[in-house]
């Protein structure tokens, strides 16, 4: 793997913008042009072997990212013949799972460009979902489409890279190798910037609205977002009755906005709603932890229609144990003090309970048992020896207990018998050589340790009265939250200079009270919790102030993670690359 920086040469001097030229100028915006070589042309099937990129700002490359890649599969004779990478050149490259956070930390927060950008982005995109990386919604532009959109068919019958590259005079040819082709590219798109720029471009909002899939109702609605604020926060597309229609989180909430009309929001439903749109309202936040929160907030306030999210914005399961005498477990809606989750479907937590009545002697059935007098007729359960038939009085409450107490340790972090149970479990499934039933079980108790993990780290952040956090704002200052039982009550920046603990006393004091609940998140949405949460364990977060120590139980669920990871590896080892999605 190569990276090079030859230097930024590019203008960045940060020159005041003219009231024409509001956005971000062309000669300011960093574009990272990438071409990837491949196995074929499905981006489920198929794999990635070259990728290269090449990151531009000013006209001047700044930065070239190239390596081989090793697909874990063979290269069909067709695709060598094309690209001359052969299965000898790949042995012993790396993999993607290891370039692949290399190149994202390459591209940041760069505009990606590419020739007939739908492939390229389709495999990255892939890529990162298959290898547990978040791809954000990215401004993508496709040489193809803008050669199309300035080019005549006169003056350019074909757009092939070949062809415009020879057209434009490049001084690198294309041979369907990553980084020739990403080089070749990037002159192709200088000599594309150089036309439209005669025509009055000088914007990338400008740019992307000048490719032909841009709708009438999108370019009639730009003046929505001209009064918008370059800062973070949360906006909201109003329609004609004042009614919220879409909630969304904006590191510069005016460049954000303007987006939603140039031809970088192809989604069917948004562009639908921008044409209903009358207004955008904003609000300023301190920083992006504020605005994500608020935007949770306000999604659950607005139910807003073109939100996804909004159908059930808080609606998660939990597995609990009933209030009788014999208690079993149950799936509710509703936590109440004791329970586990939260998870995101009802077949979660299904799954869960399942796995814990194969680990621990509670009962299954739904009737209710008297402790006095049980009448009821033991089933097939209690003839196969899994289930002691206390509905029939064949056992006691007191006899009962110890598994339910177990039930309600782990759940608390204070056990993981349940765990060593279901991993024995396994290992006498291995051991008889039943491996289709062992890799079901196995991932079921991956997915079983997982849930208590984030649900029991999610509880011990809720159940803190208070806690102050801050974070680097990369700009020399400092970001700050103040988080009361799970739920962000207050939050604010000082910036570079400017004295932090005046600024903390002052968050501090403007915090909202939050009343508690007896619940396992204290009444704060699991959604909040999470948020705030991944804010906290971030690396270069700093606790400023804890009202007691933040500490997980030594036997909770999170001492499991070096199990799951070698269980996800080998799980990884063992699937046929077809499979892997």
């Amino acid at each position: 793997m190569t990276i090079t920086a030859p230097g930024d040469s590019g203008d960045s001097s940060g020159a005041q913008l003219s009231f024409d030229e509001l956005g971000t100028p062309l000669r300011d915006t960093t574009f990272v042009v990438v071409d990837l070589e491949t196995t074929g042309g499905s981006a489920a099937e198929d794999a990635i072997t070259e990728i290269g990129a090449v990151k531009v700002r000013g006209g001047q490359v700044v930065g070239e990212f190239a390596t081989l890649i090793d697909p874990e599969r063979g290269i069909p004779p067709n695709i060598v013949a094309l690209t001359g990478i052969t299965q000898v050149m790949v042995m012993g490259a790396p993999k993607l799972s290891s370039v692949l956070p290399a190149f994202l930390e390459f591209v940041g927060s760069a505009v990606l460009v590419a020739h007939n950008a739908g492939f390229d982005m389709g495999f990255l995109r892939a890529a990162a979902e298959r290898h547990g990386h978040p791809w954000p919604k990215r401004t993508v532009l496709c040489t193809v489409k803008l050669a199309r959109r300035v080019l005549s068919r006169e003056e350019a019958p074909s757009c092939r890279l070949s062809a415009l590259a020879e057209l434009f005079g490049a001084t690198t040819t294309p041979t369907h190798r990553a980084l020739d082709d990403a080089r070749a590219t990037v002159e192709v798109l200088h000599a594309l910037l150089e036309r439209v720029g005669s025509l009055g471009v000088q914007s990338l909002e400008e740019l992307l609205g000048y490719l032909p899939d841009v709708s009438p109702a999108q370019r009639r609605k730009r003046e929505l977002a001209k009064d918008l604020p370059s800062a973070p926060g949360v906006y909201l597309f109003r329609g004609p009755r004042e009614e919220v229609l879409y909630v969304g989180t904006a590191s510069d909430l005016r460049r954000r906005v303007r987006q939603y009309f140039t031809a970088s929001e192809n989604r069917r439903r948004v562009r639908e709603m921008v044409g209903i749109a009358e207004r955008v309202d904003v609000v300023v936040c301190s920083h992006a932890l504020e605005a994500e929160v608020r935007e949770l907030r306000l999604i659950a306030a607005h139910r807003p229609r073109y939100n996804r999210r909004s159908t059930n914005p808080h609606r998660r399961w939990w597995v609990a144990l009933t209030d009788e005498p014999f208690p079993r477990l149950s799936i509710v809606s509703t936590p109440k003090p004791g329970a586990f989750g939260p998870f995101g479907s009802h077949g979660a937590a299904t799954e869960a309970v399942e796995a814990l009545q194969d680990a621990l002697p509670v009962r299954r059935c739904t009737q209710r048992i008297s402790a006095r007098s049980p009448k009821g007729v033991p089933c097939a359960l209690a003839d196969l020896g899994h289930c002691a038939a206390p509905c029939a009085g064949r056992q006691s409450v007191e006899d009962y207990a110890p598994a339910v107490h177990e039930v309600r340790r782990l759940f608390t972090g204070d056990s993981v018998q349940a765990l060593d149970i279901l991993a024995g479990q396994l290992d006498r499934l291995a051991m008889t050589e039943r491996f289709e039933k062992a890799g079901g079980e196995r991932d079921r108790l991956i997915a079983l340790i997982k849930a208590l993990d984030r649900g029991q780290r999610l509880a011990t952040l809720a159940a803190l009265a208070e806690v102050v956090a801050a974070r680097p704002d990369g700009t020399g200052g400092w970001d700050f939250a103040v988080v009361r039982h799970g739920r962000l009550a207050s939050a604010g920046s000082a910036r570079r200079g400017v004295r932090p603990m005046p600024v903390v006393d002052q968050i501090v004091a403007a915090a909202e009270t939050v009343l508690p609940d007896d619940g396992p998140l204290r009444g704060a949405s699991a959604d909040e919790v999470s948020v705030v949460l991944r804010w906290l364990e971030r690396p270069g977060t700093r606790l400023v102030h804890c009202d007691v120590p933040w500490a997980e139980p030594a036997r909770a669920a999170a001492s499991w993670r070096p199990w799951v990871a070698r269980a996800e590896a080998g799980r990884v080892a063992h699937t046929p690359p077809s499979e892997r999605r």
